[in-house]
């Protein structure tokens, strides 16, 4: 490991930057949500802000009392959560470089901590086997999920906000639901340990990596295994999506970054993208966009009027606009997933009718 930073361009014939500043192995890296900032952790114990052009320019954080193993940025780009072996989570003020607070209730090392998308919640996994939610605001532990036999690699939130999928060493993800910690869907499909994974933007796929060398895409409506990718000559360490979803890209101790194309062309996720985008934050929890995943198995008014309206407006509590402009939210979030499910309907009749058509086929021939 070189305790250097890469940053590659995506465009043909264009240059990399290499960053050089931390002094031993950088764990990991996240860019900001504008990515005009990129954050860093490292073996060093430090994180570091970049600014990502040709000069490479950063802040250094003395974050923490032993190797830092996750960073990231909440979605509105002020604050950063990060982990380490110190068994401890912390937060920090980007804009204006200030440590904000701790969370201690972890026994051993942490592994990863995430911001849930409306930045209200914070979800870490640890080497005591569990994984913890945590409510920003409070800064106390909401729920702890025992459920994993060995040690939780890697955690993250769903874009909807309302669940989380975990990695572990016993070779299994796991989905929860944060509003009632019901454990939706078990996956044990790889034969080594999940090292990491990453939600598709649609929120309809789970991409996940393992020591097994092989990364595999589970469909979470369907609740069942779509693709393994064998690409990695030994464990594959990381895996991300790219913001749209149209590429991932994943990692590995071949010292190999390999870039996939998705080509998810069932359905256009487009659309439904958008309405995941992080909504504001609200004063409580309970107000999550409904998003389950299935466990396998008037008159006209004058101008006059309106003027008046405009010269003397109704003052609303802030409090309750909020709620409203969320409530419109989760209708158009169960307005799309239910289009999805109709398109995934129709594709399933099409094929049953393909199927009958065939059989009737083949009786035809059959018959005498």
């Amino acid at each position: 490991m070189d305790s250097c930073l890469m940053v590659w361009h995506m465009k043909p014939q264009s240059r990399a930057y290499r960053f050089a500043g931390h002094k031993d192995a950088v764990t990991c890296v996240n860019f900001s949500p504008s990515g005009h900032l990129l954050a860093s952790g490292s073996r060093d114990k430090t994180v570091r802000i970049w600014i990502p052009n040709v000069k490479g320019e950063s802040t250094v954080f003395r974050a923490h009392t032993a190797t830092v193993r996750s960073v990231h940025f909440c979605s509105d780009g002020q604050s950063l959560v990060t982990a380490s072996d110190d068994k401890t989570v912390k937060v920090w003020s980007t804009h204006r470089q200030k440590f904000l607070f701790s969370l201690s209730q972890h026994i051993n090392w942490v592994r990863c901590a995430r911001f849930s998308p409306d930045g209200r919640l914070i979800v870490s996994a640890s080497d005591d086997k569990t994984v913890k939610l945590w409510d920003k605001t409070s800064r106390e532990c909401v729920h702890s999920y025992c459920e994993h036999g060995g040690f939780v690699t890697y955690v993250d939130f769903h874009p909807s906000g309302t669940c989380i999928a975990a990695a572990s060493m016993d070779n299994t993800v796991k989905v929860w639901d944060v509003r009632t910690h019901r454990l939706l869907q078990h996956y044990q499909l790889h034969s080594a340990a999940v090292n990491a994974l990453s939600f598709h933007p649609s929120g309809n796929y789970l991409l996940t990596a393992s020591s097994d060398s092989t990364l595999k895409i589970l469909d979470l409506m369907e609740g069942r295994l779509l693709y393994t990718l064998h690409g990695h000559q030994g464990p594959a360490t990381t895996v991300a999506f790219s913001r749209t979803g149209e590429y991932f890209a994943s990692g590995g101790s071949d010292e190999q970054v390999m870039v996939w194309k998705s080509n998810f062309d069932v359905v256009d996720y487009r659309e439904v993208i958008k309405v995941h985008r992080p909504p504001a934050p609200l004063a409580t929890s309970g107000n999550l966009p409904e998003v389950d995943f299935p466990v396998p198995p008037g008159g006209g008014r004058s101008q006059e009027s309106v003027q008046s309206q405009l010269q003397e407006p109704i003052s609303m509590p802030q409090t309750l606009t909020s709620t409203l402009e969320h409530i419109v939210g989760q209708l158009d979030v169960l307005t799309q997933t239910v289009s999805i499910l109709e398109q995934r309907l129709t594709l399933t009749e099409d094929k049953l009718k393909q199927c009958l058509e065939n059989q009737q086929l083949i009786m035809q021939r059959t018959t005498p």
